[in-house]
Order: structure tokens, then sequence, then C-alpha cells
């Protein structure tokens, strides 16, 4: 497998990785982070906005989440945006912060989070497992035009299926991770 297809494999799968990420860091745990708002965004002069672009926010305390508007006069749209979401949380607003209180997760809400966070990370492998069957659809018509050998061809899938597990496991820890960061109480 020449250089530059293995980087090419690599970089597609480190995509999925950071879109798992992502995708984990929106799931609520219980306790407070900012990154839960990544996803949100707004509509500020005719433009979609994420949220942290036009205010701060910040966790000052575990189960609290501030938002202080650059802007005061998006406030109510900010807030508008937080309840429309999927977060189940209950903004409220003094006239210059928002604040999200994060409320203790039940045990069902747990089991039910951990569900969520294997179902993503179960996309995520099928992601990966497709990028690996793209990758040796392009080897096999590779070695069909001559460029490779059927010992370079063996080789080469090797190599994917190598990549392929790599990421499946950084796959596997981050969703235990999150388990665990879930189930904490």
């Amino acid at each position: 497998m020449n250089l530059e297809a293995h980087k090419n494999l690599e970089e597609k799968m480190n995509k999925t990785l950071r879109v798992l990420k992502e995708d984990l860091n929106a799931i609520r745990a219980g306790r407070a982070n900012p990154s839960m708002l990544d996803r949100l965004s707004i509509d500020y002069y005719g433009t979609v906005t994420p949220i942290k672009q036009i205010a701060s926010v910040a966790a000052p305390e575990p189960r609290l989440i501030t938002i202080q508007p650059y802007d005061p006069s998006v406030m109510a749209t900010i807030e508008k945006a937080i309840q429309q979401s999927d977060l189940g949380i209950n903004p409220s607003n003094d006239g210059k912060v928002i604040r999200l209180n994060i409320p203790q997760l039940t045990e069902d809400r747990r089991k039910d989070l951990t569900k969520i966070v294997k179902k993503t990370a179960e996309d995520s492998k099928v992601a990966i497992r497709n990028e690996r069957r793209n990758a040796n659809d392009d080897l096999k018509k590779m070695q069909k035009d001559g460029e490779l050998t059927e010992d370079d061809l063996k080789a080469a899938q090797d190599e994917v299926q190598k990549i392929t597990d790599k990421f499946i496991k950084k796959i596997d820890e981050l969703a235990e991770a999150k388990e665990k960061e879930i189930l904490e109480v």
C-alpha cells in the first residue's frame, strides 16, 4: 500500500474519530461541560452562528454552565435555542448571564445514555469498516489493473486491517471512558 493511500485512509478514519469525540462530548454526563453547547447555533443577524462564537461559555461549578453573550440583544435567542435543543435543560436568565443548572442524572437516564454511547460508537465502527472496504476495493482494482501483484495485495490488505483494528480499539476506549463518566455518581 503506497504511502499516500495509507495517509488518506488514516485521515478519513481520524475524521470519523473526531466526529465520535464531538458526539460523545455532546452527551450529558451529569456534570457541567461547556462542550455540551458546541452543536447549538443561533441566527445572528442572518448568519447561523455557534453559541460559543457569540458568548463566553464557562462551567464555574460542577453542575452549572454560564453563558454570557457579547451582545445582550441575543440573550432571548440563545435561551430559545437551548430550550428547543435535546439537552433537556431549562435556562435561567438574569439579564446579563444565562445559567444552566445541570440536574443529577437518574439511574434510568444513565442507562439510556450508555445505550446512546454504545450506538454512537457502533455507528463510528461501521464508518471505519466502510473505509476499510473502500480501501480494499481500491487495492483489488489496482491488482486487476496490474499495478499490484497478488502478494502486494495481500500485504496491503493486512496493513489496511491493522489500521482498522487500531481505530476500532480507539473507538472502544473512547466509548468505555464515556460510559464510566456517565455511570459515575
